[in-house]
């Protein structure tokens, strides 16, 4: 049996998608004929697996209600049925299906989940696996809700931090480039031949520079732009990228918190679930998501290896906050390294959610003065002149 993704036209004359289990292409067309569904185009489902990738929220109410469905007492396979009829016509209900019709074929869950790796990344896998290998499915996707659940407050919170300033800083932006370019042009045949006070004289310069190179100035920022998004692709440049991330105040700071949080909570989770510490490291280091601190890791790794202790490692390097070896290395001398880990991530997470508001609330005023300071700068060197301030000063 096999999946074929086919669009059509139903007897309704409307157009559908949707998928077809059948033994082959002759049988699924055969199928969707009895169903009075004129078929379009036909194709193998196979094919498109690897594009698939479900959102974050649906893939935390699948990971949820999978959990609470095994943990009520119903097999594996009408778990996955149940939840697959829920998302009958959901635009993601043939990667369901495929999953129930692979567990029919005799493939276990983690062989299922791991032809989709947009959607299940390597220590969703692992966590399943392990899950099958000790019969604890049901805490495994317990555990893996919680993860998915605070890695995507971790998420909105770094968001909600910088959304405001993000948004207020650009309408500095917009508030001085129209002010140069629309509304000081305007006004300037009224002071035509008069001696204008230096300020007025800045701003006025600044729109005809504006006005002058201001195509140039765009190109320049779009260019730039562009280098970003090339640097982010390209191996080499995204870690000089991710190296001046990490230098920037604040920013690399936010950074290197976040990260952490990430790779102790996963961490915790894999030791958990029964992994070993070689393992662990080697899956977790792809959740800091930048390539130094990856470095670290895979540093650190070696160093266990070789019989040496996490925390020896992680102190050595700068990146990593040093509350993470310090409490690293008392759980490595009682054996609750996995413990541990969480302990250390949570700590982590509220000291982090306390910088954030500790920075928006700094940040937000700030930038408000920056913007009463442009437009009372811009009607300054307006009312200067108009006022002749400026030749009563000089009398």
């Amino acid at each position: 049996m096999a999946l074929y993704r086919y669009e059509a036209l139903s007897s309704t004359g409307k157009k559908i998608t949707g998928v077809v289990n059948a033994e082959s292409i002759l049988s699924a067309k055969e199928r969707l004929r009895k169903e009075q569904i004129l078929v379009i185009d036909l194709d193998l489902y196979e094919e498109k697996k690897k594009e698939i990738r479900l959102p974050p929220p649906f893939l935390l109410d699948f990971t949820r209600m999978l959990g609470q469905l095994l943990r009520a007492g119903i097999p594996l396979y009408e778990s996955l049925v149940i939840i697959e009829e829920k998302y009958h016509h959901h635009r993601f209900h043939p990667l369901l299906m495929d999953l129930c019709d692979a567990l029919k074929t005799g493939l276990s869950l983690s062989e299922a989940m791991g032809r989709y790796p947009q959607t299940f990344d390597p220590i969703y896998i692992a966590m399943v696996s392990a899950g099958q290998q000790t019969a604890s499915l049901p805490l495994v996707f317990e555990e893996l809700c919680g993860l998915l659940h605070r890695q995507q407050k971790l998420k909105k919170q770094l968001f909600s931090a910088a959304a405001y300033p993000l948004f207020l800083g650009s309408f500095c932006v917009l508030v001085f480039f129209g002010l140069l370019l629309f509304v000081i042009p305007s006004m300037k045949n009224l002071f035509e031949g008069r001696t204008l006070h230096p300020i007025t004289q800045f701003v006025f310069g600044a729109s005809d520079f504006m006005l002058t190179h201001g195509a140039f100035l765009g190109l320049g920022v779009v260019l730039f732009l562009t280098l970003i998004l090339l640097m982010l692709r390209h191996p080499a440049l995204r870690q000089q990228l991710d190296g001046v991330v990490l230098k920037i105040p604040f920013v690399g700071e936010f950074a290197r918190e976040a990260a952490s949080i990430r790779f102790c909570r996963t961490s915790s989770l894999l030791l958990s679930g029964g992994l070993p510490i070689l393992q662990t490291l080697q899956l977790s280091q792809r959740v800091m998501k930048n390539r130094l601190l990856e470095e670290v890791i895979v540093r650190a790794g070696k160093q266990v290896s070789e019989g040496k202790p996490l925390s020896h490692e992680l102190r050595a390097s700068p990146l990593i906050p040093s509350i993470v070896p310090q409490m690293l290395a008392i759980a490595e001398e009682t054996g609750k390294t996995a413990f541990m880990l969480q302990n250390i991530a949570n700590i982590c997470e509220e000291n982090l959610e306390k910088k954030l508001q500790q920075f928006t609330a700094f940040l937000q005023p700030v930038l408000l003065l920056v913007l009463g300071l442009i437009v009372g700068l811009v009607l300054l060197s307006i009312l200067i002149p108009m006022t002749d301030v400026g030749s009563a000063l000089q009398t």
